[in-house]
């Protein structure tokens, strides 16, 4: 029965985040997951902050929120996982986003999605496979320079995990990105301590076949 299970496509995939992060849907539910998230954050400000300033804090919350929220959609994200709460004081500057599933044509009628990883592994700099619940993935890391012109207003280190969906057809592929801001002259370790972190969220992955 298990193999039997197994040659069908899965439905949908388990991540779990780390503990003090938020997952947002993208698709529905958006505005009640930012809702949620704004008030915990409202409810954790310290004890002084000043009253009077608790309206203007919600706002610029929410509109911090939207923004990334936008941006997330605009590059095909189905879920969005962020940090909510601080880590030692210090609020990370990350996000990972899980896209839309996309369809891909084979490289050969009688290939399969290992060709597709090949060929792209091929023109992605310090691309590398990794295996996922028993799939082989692509793994790529590179640092983004910021680029008003392009639309990248920050400076990034980027780290993509690009994921063949087993016994899809046609066959799709799901791409989950993680992004962490690169503050100037800040400890390039403490962002290899941050991709770590996203690497072993990744090590969480699990197929639902529910």
């Amino acid at each position: 029965m298990a193999t039997a299970e197994h040659r069908r496509p899965p439905n949908g995939f388990n991540l779990v985040p780390p503990p003090g992060w938020d997952v947002i849907p993208l698709r529905t539910g958006t505005k009640e997951a930012m809702d949620r998230i704004v008030r915990k954050a409202v409810a954790q400000l310290p004890a002084g902050f000043p009253k009077d300033d608790i309206p203007k804090a919600r706002l610029k919350l929410t509109q911090e929120m939207k923004k990334v929220v936008r941006r997330a959609g605009t590059k095909g994200g189905m879920t969005l996982y962020l940090p909510t709460e601080r880590l030692h004081g210090v609020a990370l500057p990350v996000s990972i986003v899980a896209s839309e599933p996309i369809e891909i044509p084979r490289v050969r009628p009688d290939s399969g999605p290992e060709a597709v990883l090949a060929a792209l592994a091929s023109v992605t700099p310090g691309a590398e496979t990794r295996e996922l619940d028993t799939v082989a993935a692509l793994r790529s890391e590179r640092d983004v320079p910021a680029d008003v012109a392009k639309g990248v207003d920050v400076a990034h280190r980027r780290v993509e995990y690009f994921v063949p969906v087993p016994d899809s057809t046609p066959d799709q592929y799901l791409t989950f990105s993680f992004s962490a801001l690169i503050a100037p002259g800040s400890d390039p370790a403490f962002y290899d301590i941050l991709v770590e972190l996203f690497d072993a969220v990744m090590g969480t992955f699990r197929w639902s076949y529910a």
